[in-house]
C-alpha cells in the first residue's frame, strides 16, 4: 500500500500536535481525527453525524472545556470513553492508537519512525502562530507539500519492503 494525502495529514497534524504540546498518544489521536475531519470535509459532512467542528477564530492555544479540545483555534471533541488519556471522537468513534497504527502507521512499515522524525523537523521549521492556525497550517504546512511528502514516504515505505524480501 501506498501513503496518500489522507496518511499525511494524520502524521503531520500529530506532529504539528505533538510540537505543540501533546503527548504521542494524544497527538496520534489529534492527528488521525483532523485527517478524519478534513476527509469528511471534502465529501461534505454527508455521513458524519457529528457537530460543526471549527474553532472560533483568535481562540486560547490548547484551551479545554468538558467535551471540546482547542489546540489554536482548531477545535475537536473529547472522547468521554477515554477519561483517563486526551483522546478524540469525530462522529461518535474514539481516534484510538489501535486505529492510528492500522490506518496510518502501517502504511509506512518499517519506516513509520523516519517519517515520524522528519514530520516532527518540519514542525519545527514554522512558528508557533503558524502552527496554532487552522489555515496557516493547511495553506502553508500541508497543502505545498502533500503530494511532495506522499511520494516520497510511499518510495521510501516500499523500498523498505523491498529491500527485506531479498
Amino acid at each position: 500500500m501506498s501513503v496518500g494525502r489522507f496518511q499525511v495529514m494524520a502524521l503531520l497534524q500529530a506532529a504539528r500536535a505533538h510540537v505543540l504540546g501533546l503527548d504521542e498518544g494524544s497527538a496520534r489521536s489529534w492527528g488521525l481525527n483532523r485527517a478524519i475531519f478534513y476527509a469528511a470535509a471534502k465529501r461534505g459532512f454527508a455521513s458524519t453525524p457529528q457537530s460543526k467542528t471549527r474553532g472560533e477564530a483568535g481562540a486560547a492555544p490548547a484551551r479545554e472545556s468538558t467535551t471540546e479540545f482547542f489546540l489554536g483555534d482548531e477545535k475537536a471533541y473529547k472522547a468521554e470513553s477515554e477519561p483517563d488519556t486526551l483522546r478524540f471522537t469525530f462522529g461518535g468513534k474514539t481516534q484510538t492508537d489501535e486505529e492510528f497504527n492500522a490506518r496510518i502507521r502501517s502504511r509506512f512499515g518499517d519506516r513509520f519512525d523516519e517519517a515520524w522524525t522528519e514530520a516532527i523537523e518540519l514542525m519545527q521549521e514554522f512558528d508557533r502562530d503558524t502552527l496554532m492556525s487552522q489555515s496557516g497550517f493547511f495553506e502553508q504546512v500541508y497543502k505545498p507539500r502533500r503530494d511532495e511528502l506522499a511520494a516520497k514516504w510511499s518510495e521510501m515505505a516500499l523500498s523498505k519492503r523491498k529491500t527485506s524480501r531479498k
